[in-house]
């Protein structure tokens, strides 16, 4: 929902109320995953995609009775062989898509979790989809971090059921993770009958980059695409500027390695933070990566030719980087695409973040076989 939370707020601000649609489960090669979702007002305007085009137009007049009714639907959609080429995905995935009325009456705290989402701060949202009391269904409770009471808004049903989703809720929230959760009727953790499903709007994940060159304007502008929040940062003055890298969140104007430490110490560097350096210079480069190597990245590229690798590789172990800590720097950075600009660079680099995030090989898939999306094994947008 994360990409179309500006549209959806504006139409809730307008008094418009919405037929929206969440993708909240998926299996095999389901084209978009949990979170995804469409809004559908009455007037027939659509904004967002649950499938790419699979079945819009069915979850569309779904949406549209909903509006007229206002009673929430949990729909499966999978590959048939009779039915592939009408209502289904041809890809071979399934999805269950959740559709509701979204107004005032239905999330009176929707305003506050759009300004939670655009602030970056943590909240997650749990949402009864399925459940045997069809007067559930629609229900939410929204959480944030503090994991209290008073970090709570609104109710599933029962404290029982607050309190055992609010609990997992924290734990997605951390992973930064969305995910569809069974419980018993009553929010028992041994049981099944009522599924919740939970959007975790974790903030976005960090991409550091450390040299103010022309390739890192070229990544910084596609780890934004990406959804990173991205910071330029170079002990140079005069090439560390904001108009040199409009696509930056942040540009820092400090010691890489001095830097990077303090953002350690801050708790800004977590298991989702990409970093790439880029300017393979010794001077800085050591010192840097002796720092971002022990640290739990998700990635760690370098640039440079394999004969400037080798040079770096003898330099960091001189300077008492292991064995272990060196195998996690992925350089030459990049997947090898033969890339010659910077542009060209910058896709490389990003192509190789996502295979690291997702457990992609970087083979064509027209030359493998078996599931053409993977299970997340490590950097999460």
């Amino acid at each position: 929902m994360r990409d179309i939370v500006d549209r959806l707020i504006e139409w809730w601000d307008d008094g418009v109320s919405i037929g929206l649609a969440t993708v909240v489960d998926t299996s095999r090669s389901a084209p978009r995953g949990p979170g995804a979702a469409m809004g559908v007002t009455a007037d027939g305007t659509v904004h967002g995609s649950v499938s790419g085009g699979c079945v819009e137009g069915a979850v569309y007049e779904i949406a549209r009775e909903v509006l007229t009714d206002g009673v929430p639907v949990l729909e499966h959609y999978g590959y048939s062989d009779n039915e592939a080429f009408a209502v289904g995905l041809t890809c071979g995935g399934e999805l269950d898509v959740f559709v509701e009325r979204l107004d005032r009456g239905t999330f009176p705290h929707f305003a506050e979790v759009v300004d939670d989402i655009r602030s970056g701060r943590p909240v997650a949202v749990a949402t009864v989809v399925d459940h045997p009391d069809a007067t559930w269904r629609g229900r939410r409770i929204v959480i944030y971090p503090e994991g209290e009471d008073s970090s709570r808004k609104g109710t599933l049903g029962s404290g029982r059921a607050d309190d055992a989703v609010a609990d997992d809720a924290l734990g997605l929230l951390a992973a930064g993770h969305n995910a569809m959760l069974t419980y018993g009727p009553d929010g028992q953790r041994l049981g099944d009958g009522m599924k919740v499903f939970v959007q975790a709007f974790a903030p976005p994940p960090r991409m550091l980059v450390f040299g103010a060159i022309d390739f890192a304007a070229a990544v910084a502008s596609v780890g934004s695409f990406l959804g990173y929040n991205v910071t330029v940062c170079d002990a140079r003055p005069v090439f560390a500027t904001s108009a040199r890298f409009p696509e930056a969140d942040e540009v820092v104007v400090d010691w890489p390695h001095r830097y990077l430490v303090q953002e350690h110490r801050e708790g800004r560097v977590d298991d989702r933070t990409v970093i790439a350096v880029l300017t393979h210079d010794p001077k800085f480069d050591v010192p840097l990566l002796s720092v971002a190597l022990t640290l739990p990245a998700a990635y760690v590229g370098v640039m440079g030719s394999r004969r400037t690798h080798d040079d770096r590789v003898t330099r960091l172990r001189e300077a008492g980087v292991t064995q272990e800590q060196l195998d996690r720097m992925s350089s030459p950075i990049g997947l090898d695409l033969g890339a010659r600009t910077p542009e060209e660079t910058a896709i490389s680099i990003a192509a190789e973040i996502v295979s690291v995030r997702w457990g992609g090989t970087g083979v064509p898939l027209s030359a493998s076989a078996g599931a053409i999306h993977h299970t997340a094994v490590g950097v999460a947008p």
